[in-house]
């Protein structure tokens, strides 16, 4: 059995000797991605915080290469361990490059001088993150997302086995936070660097990560791999959603359904109708769906928003029953919609219904 890298061990944290989470026991191993998700306030950064040494342990040990990570001296841990929170710095008078430099440090003596080969590296780290350009400019100049990088750059440049980032796409828009979390696939997987993050973007944290960590409540609720953890019903009850949906095949929150009598009926297949579902549901209008196979991409989406869905088995025959309701449901609707369905060998059946309501196939 892989022995584990790094290991909270009945984990409690807390403040002011007050544990608010506890028994958290969770293994990773050396160039994982793990994220921790969960509601505002729940305690992830609690737990950042905690086994970066930011506070004090109420309980429980962290393990790091079979060390206790309390017994490292604060030199030997800022040489192995990165760390990037969300607290805004504001320091006088020092420009990115500065910023970026201090990743250094732990491996300069007592005055500080980075040497030519130091110089190469925060160079380098600036480059990775695409923000070689901001070198000169003052910290407290630039934008958020601009900061965001330079802190991830001070990161690189350390040169660490571990990084732990707290938020780090909180400031990014769409572009640059794909970049980053690029960034950071690159280093645990080519460096075999392990990363060790809370985020908010769930559908982020899906497509990244190796092991999730929910935290909710007094305990870790679920741990595991993303395709273990990202279920409707674990995501609903984690976030405490009860005005919408989670839709694990997309990744994506849902608005909740528009209730009551169906007024459209949509026709459509292999994901024509998911723009129309959602523009009826914009104009908060009721419509059904069908007749849809289970593993249709639209009925993926079709069984959150529809009032009605029609459904088969995959690659069943239509049958006589099936015909029936289907038609009975369009000539109960205002108007019957065809997004573009696709007629095969298993629904060819559909002509004959789209002919009966005068629609041409």
């Amino acid at each position: 059995m892989e022995h584990a890298y790094f290991q909270l061990q009945k984990l409690a944290v807390g403040y002011d000797g007050r544990a608010l989470i506890h028994d958290i026991c969770i293994e990773i191993q050396k160039g994982e991605i793990v994220t921790l998700i969960g509601p505002n306030g729940s305690g992830k950064s609690t737990i950042l915080k905690s086994i970066t040494r930011q506070l004090r342990l109420i309980g429980g040990k962290v393990i790091f290469e079979e060390n206790n990570l309390q017994e490292l001296s604060y030199k030997k841990l800022a040489t192995q361990m990165a760390v990037v929170l969300t607290e805004r710095m504001k320091p006088e008078l020092m420009t990115c490059h500065d910023i970026v430099a201090t990743g250094r440090y732990p491996y300069t003596g007592r005055l500080g001088v980075l040497s030519r080969e130091d110089e190469k590296k925060v160079e380098g780290a600036m480059e990775a993150v695409h923000a070689s350009e901001l070198g000169s400019r003052d910290f407290n100049a630039i934008s958020d997302g601009q900061r965001q990088r330079i802190l991830l750059a001070r990161a690189i440049c350390q040169e660490p086995d571990i990084i732990v980032l707290d938020e780090p796409t909180s400031y990014l828009d769409i572009k640059h936070k794909l970049e980053l979390l690029s960034i950071l696939r690159n280093m645990a997987k080519k460096k075999n660097i392990t990363v060790i993050m809370s985020l908010h973007e769930i559908d982020l944290a899906q497509k990244i990560s190796d092991k999730i960590v929910c935290v909710n409540g007094d305990v870790i609720s679920h741990f595991g791999k993303p395709e273990d953890i990202f279920k409707e019903d674990t995501i609903r009850k984690l976030y405490g959603i009860d005005n919408g949906f989670y839709d694990p095949c997309f990744g994506s929150i849902e608005l909740p359904k528009v209730e009551g009598k169906p007024e459209v009926f949509v026709l459509s297949s292999g994901g024509s109708g998911i723009p129309v579902y959602r523009q009826l549901q914009k104009e908060g209008i009721p419509f059904a769906a069908g007749i849809l196979y289970t593993n249709d991409i639209d009925y993926q989406l079709a069984r959150l928003l529809a009032a009605e869905v029609i459904t088969a088995e995959p690659f069943s025959q239509i049958t006589d029953a099936l015909c029936e309701k289907t038609m009975a449901a369009m000539k109960a609707c205002k108007r019957v919609c065809n997004a573009g369905i696709t007629i095969g060998y298993s629904n060819r059946r559909m002509e004959g219904l789209l002919r009966q309501i005068g629609i041409e196939t």
